[in-house]
């Protein structure tokens, strides 16, 4: 047997355990021994029964005797009892529900080790479904700090233990990845020990060695492969490539400055300052910008699109929606009246055929210098003549074959914006092939945007407060959380409930609906009717557009709003507070639990988008909080995401390692 070893050959089990473990992505004997442990129990202290107090587990030596099934009113349920004594004679009752197995595999008069949850019931003492293992020398259900697992519908912790036991033989074939001088650098153990101990530890101390050890590989691998990818990319401009950087000009920085109608940021200067110095070298940018809603990203990718305008480079600015694309049109035109030399174009599906060729012409001509327009910029059909930087916004909603295509159009240097606020530790997992850029300042002036929790009771109120809004001409957001009714949530609105209802509620005004079903035309239609203020009351999923600017909307209402993460909610938060005007942000909720209100009050106690995805982070994890799959985040084992001091460490040894190996 090896590591390679299927598990149907490995493991003396049924069939329908197999198809378990392969549906939970486990299929090798390797795949067993790195199925880790999600928590721990520490029964490994051993009380006498006359010790015992009520409500409490314990773990505790003795024999059992009388094992009987006893039979019930209830035909489903099975009830199984022996008696229990321990090693100075106290005795009491043991009771197993639904598990008439036992009958045939407990054994009687032999030493056990047992572990159960104590009741008192007048004056006797009974332990409810304890866990019984024969006494040894080694225990691994009982009297010891027992591993629980993540489990399927058969597949249990204490099945996956007995299991797994005895395959740590085969740990010492678990290849070594780590460099020998950064285990003793780090002080970590070596990972077939680290296996072992994870699974099954020898003390505390050790089971948490185990984990940094392991945790640190998550992290390391994750490091290199995007250091990797990064140098790759600085190096995919061909050999012979006349591709030269682009000096920076301070003056010609100062000179944008003072055409604006503000002063930018000391943040914003920060990060133009460093987009700058990268687009001066010789090898391509690949840079994440990060900025909270209203923290003015969008001058930023102006005076990067100027810098590469100077020295004679196109530039494509790509946005996930056409809603979108044309509203950084309309922003970019308007910031770039005092350079009326510099031709500005839109290249969206919605544009005629002959007036699409145009601009695809222009574009390959060189005519263009900024093209703005969704994906279908870089797409195949299209030729820029010369593309020197690429701004992406909302990076996380493209495909993930970026660079590739990029490739083609001669490695320009890229920008990736995003407005949803990523914790630096989060960023460097899940972004770490890009150069992070954060704009951590909002500009002077803007109003916080008033937040208040709203339980049932106070609903009419608000409902008359936004009716007197609307009627000073001010426009309205509703968020729901489902689509549709629902029997599972049925206490949750549905989004064409709430339309219908707010239909009656605002009677005089246009109430419209948005939501994930709908095609992209029709989005588009219901946003531009918003912006152009046709709908007064817009009802809608969490499609509701990032970034999307209509500064005539002042108020959100969100409905059901423990069902969001704070990170959700403070980025529809962002949709209103665009304007001159004091904006609001209602949060409905029928749960008075506690916790949900505590969640729902870092609201209102806080406006950083940042200290809330911090927050939200470690009340949900990172897969919850940003969603696994479309983030690019990796869903680790083991690492903790919040550690920035071990990811820093990390980055350091795995940059390291890169030099060395790759010069």
């Amino acid at each position: 047997m090896n590591l390679n070893t299927p598990l149907s050959e490995a493991l003396s089990t049924k069939k329908e355990y197999i198809f378990a473990l392969a549906e939970m992505g486990v299929k090798t004997v390797e795949d067993l021994l790195l199925y880790f442990p999600r928590a721990y129990e520490d029964l490994s202290e051993f009380k006498g029964l006359d010790e015992a107090k009520d409500g409490e587990t314990i773990t505790t030596k003795g024999f059992l005797q009388g094992i009987k099934l006893i039979p019930t009113k209830n035909r489903k349920m099975k009830l199984v009892k022996a008696m229990f004594y321990d090693q100075a004679g106290y005795e009491s009752e043991a009771v197993w529900f639904n598990q008439p197995h036992l009958l045939r595999t407990l054994q009687m008069d032999k030493e056990v080790v047992i572990s159960g949850k104590v009741k008192f019931n007048y004056g006797k003492i009974t332990l409810q479904s304890p866990v019984v293992e024969q006494a040894k020398e080694t225990q691994i259900h009982a009297g010891t700090t027992v591993p629980t697992y993540p489990q399927h519908d058969v597949i249990t912790s204490k099945w996956l233990r007995e299991k797994i036991y005895p395959l740590l033989y085969l740990t010492k074939d678990l290849p070594e990845v780590l460099p020998d001088e950064l285990l003793v650098e780090e002080k970590l153990m070596p990972k077939a020990l680290a296996v072992q101990e994870i699974h099954f530890p020898s003390s505390q101390e050790k089971m948490e060695a185990a984990r940094d050890r392991l945790g640190y590989e998550e992290l390391f691998l994750l490091q290199l492969k995007s250091l990797k990818a990064k140098k790759e990319w600085q190096e995919s401009r061909a050999p012979d490539s006349d591709a030269e950087g682009m000096p920076l000009d301070p003056e010609y920085v100062t000179a944008f400055f003072d055409t604006l109608p503000f002063t930018p940021t000391v943040a914003q200067r920060i990060v133009i300052l460093e987009i700058l110095k990268d687009m001066e070298k010789p090898f391509p940018m690949m840079r994440l910008l990060e900025g909270d809603v209203g923290s003015g990203k969008t001058v930023v990718a102006i005076m990067a699109a100027l810098q590469a305008v100077k020295y004679g480079y196109q530039v494509a600015i790509m946005a996930p929606t056409e809603v979108l694309a044309r509203q950084h049109l309309f922003s970019i035109t308007k910031f770039l009246e005092p350079y009326p030399d510099i031709n500005v174009q839109l290249l969206v599906g919605a544009l005629k055929t002959a007036e699409k060729k145009q601009v695809v012409d222009a574009i390959a001509n060189g005519q263009v210098d900024i093209a703005v327009g969704t994906h279908a910029l870089i797409q195949e059909s299209i030729n820029f003549d010369n593309l020197g930087l690429a701004i992406i916004d909302e990076q996380h909603r493209f495909g993930v074959r970026q660079r590739e295509v990029f490739v083609r159009h001669g490695s320009p240097h890229v920008l990736n914006m995003t407005a949803t606020p990523i914790p630096r530790t989060l960023a460097l997992v899940a972004y770490g092939d890009q150069d992070l850029s954060v704009i951590n300042e909002m500009p002077p002036g803007r109003m916080p945007i008033e937040t208040k929790i709203v339980p049932p009771k106070h609903r009419e109120t608000v409902y008359r407060f936004v009716e007197g809004r609307i009627q000073k001409g001010e426009q309205v957001y509703v968020i729901c959380p489902l689509i549709d009714e629902s029997d599972v949530l049925d206490e949750v609105k549905s989004v064409k409930k709430e339309y219908e209802q707010l239909q009656t509620v605002f009677p005089e005004h246009t109430v419209g609906l948005l939501h994930g079903k709908m095609k992209s035309e029709e989005k588009d239609a219901v946003m531009t009717a918003f912006k152009n203020n046709e709908i007064q009351v817009l009802v809608s999923t969490s499609v509701i557009e990032v970034g999307v600017d209509v500064p005539n909307a002042t108020i959100m209402l969100i409905e059901g709003a423990e069902r969001f993460g704070l990170s959700q909610l403070h980025q529809f938060r962002g949709r209103v507070g665009r304007g001159k005007v004091q904006s609001y942000c209602f949060l409905y909720t029928n749960s008075s639990s506690e916790n949900t209100v505590a969640r729902l009050k870092a609201m209102t106690d806080h406006t950083d988008g940042f200290m809330l995805a911090e927050i939200d982070m470690r009340l949900r994890g990172p897969g919850e909080v940003y969603g696994v799959r479309q983030s690019g985040i990796p869903d680790l084992k083991i690492a903790n995401l919040m550690n920035g001091i071990l990811l820093d460490r990390v980055r350091k040894a795995a940059e390291n390692f890169i030099e060395k190996t790759f010069g």
